[in-house]
């Protein structure tokens, strides 16, 4: 379950959800993840490319116990891109809150 956040001054903290993105800071579509922990380095800083930070969107307030046993997941590297869960991770089902 999450909660939809305001855009303004959102930070990556635990239990929050942003955009993933590549190095391009508008290259974000369907990827997310959820902040385990505090991210300040993922937070917006400037308008440089490499200050940009990751746009927070929502926040998980039910369920953070099953985000921790996803964190546990055995990942390897896999067609260059490291922490790839080796095993699929499926979200069956989300509850927006307005």
């Amino acid at each position: 379950v999450y909660k939809r956040q305001a855009p303004n001054g959102l930070r990556n903290k635990a239990g929050t959800i942003a955009m993933a993105r590549t190095s391009e800071i508008d290259s974000a579509t369907a990827q997310f993840f959820i902040n385990t922990e505090d991210n300040r380095s993922l937070d917006h800083g400037g308008s440089k490319p490499e200050l940009f930070g990751y746009a927070v969107f929502g926040k998980v307030v039910d369920g953070m116990d099953v985000v921790y046993v996803i964190e546990q997941s055995a990942t390897d590297s896999i067609a260059g891109y490291d922490d790839v869960p080796t095993e699929p991770v499926t979200i069956h089902a989300v509850t927006v809150i307005d």
